[in-house]
């Protein structure tokens, strides 16, 4: 990032929404660190508060604790904000099957008002977290921005509702927003505990207890494994983008590698080996397929290279070792 650019965040006041969370709070200490004005919502639904002890104190942090399924909370944080970093959500596929009620309201509802708050209150920007999920059942690989299939889950459907929203506000209200389809992020602060953890951090912890992860299905699903970094840069990118057609457009946000969990076990053992020698030893279990899964993920992240000038410098194995260096100082 140049000095312009870094200049440009320095000047400006930022809404982090889910700033509890792994997305959100590794956000807010990254504009942080810059020297941005952060202000962080989140209601500690999956958040946690410990992830804004590292910067909780900082002059420049303003925390607001709300839902995003208040319009009140929605406009008092977006007051005098520059720009908006929408991250606050329910996420999971299967938590979406088990509960869509709940997943529909904060995903749309909270969406929705979060747009309109940012729309009423003068947001110049809005960049939101969209999802992989959204390309669905579509069989093409790689996955490119234009071309989506059927969603296979309540998720999904949200988080390409959150698109179709996004779009209409800037048809309608003229809002300039920035969708980013994440695929499968990992890195630092992610939480390995809970139902629905993330495949990653569920089973490093697992392998750090000497237990076998069980992989749903036969291991050759495969997924374009994002590190935290990767996904930091393309926030910062969205903000700081003076090209006018870089604007209302959705992009892949990942590395543009597939990874299958067969590949993914093998390389967490590796890794987690060189601190624990017996963690080699923990054998793989095979469970049954999850429903809506998608079997195969992979992008294109042509799209955003050209419009956005993004270049991702963390690949699977560079990320992995990074995450399996936090979570072994952090939760060993």
């Amino acid at each position: 990032m140049n000095t312009k650019q870094l200049e440009h965040l320095r000047s400006s006041k930022i809404l982090v929404t889910g700033a509890a969370g792994f997305i959100g709070s590794n956000l807010c200490e990254a504009l942080l660190d810059i020297g941005s004005t952060v202000i962080g919502l989140d209601n500690f639904a999956t958040g946690h508060k410990k992830n804004l002890s590292a910067f909780i104190e900082n002059s420049n942090f303003t925390f607001i604790e709300g839902d995003i399924r208040n319009l009140e909370d929605c406009n008092k944080a977006c007051d005098g904000v520059d720009f908006v970093l929408h991250q606050a959500a329910l996420g999971s596929v299967p938590r979406s099957i088990n509960d869509p009620i709940t997943t529909n309201d904060v995903n749309v509802g909270g969406f929705l008002n979060m747009l309109v708050a940012s729309r009423d209150t003068g947001v110049k920007r809005f960049v939101y977290a969209a999802s992989s999920s959204t390309y669905g059942d579509s069989k093409a690989l790689p996955k490119i921005e234009e071309k989506i299939g059927k969603p296979l889950s309540p998720y999904a459907i949200t988080k390409y509702v959150n698109e179709l929203y996004a779009d209409n506000f800037k048809r309608t209200y003229d809002l300039d927003t920035i969708g980013l389809r994440y695929f499968n992020v990992f890195g630092r602060k992610q939480d390995p505990n809970g139902a629905y953890a993330a495949v990653i951090p569920k089973f490093v912890m697992q392998f750090m207890k000497y237990e076998s992860p069980v992989i749903n299905g036969d291991g050759e699903f495969s997924r374009d494994f994002t590190y935290i970094d990767n996904v930091i840069q393309m926030n910062l990118l969205s903000i700081v983008s003076e090209n006018t057609e870089a604007l209302n457009n959705v992009y892949n946000t990942a590395f543009g590698e597939r990874t299958t969990l067969n590949e993914l076990t093998t390389l967490l053992k590796d890794y987690l080996s060189a601190y624990d020698n017996a963690i080699a030893n923990v054998d793989v279990q095979y469970g049954p397929e999850r429903k809506g899964d998608i079997p195969h993920s992979l992008a294109s992240v042509d799209k955003a290279k050209k419009f956005l000038e993004y270049n991702p410098n963390f690949d699977i194995k560079t990320g992995l070792k990074e995450a399996v260096k936090w979570y072994w100082e952090n939760l060993k």
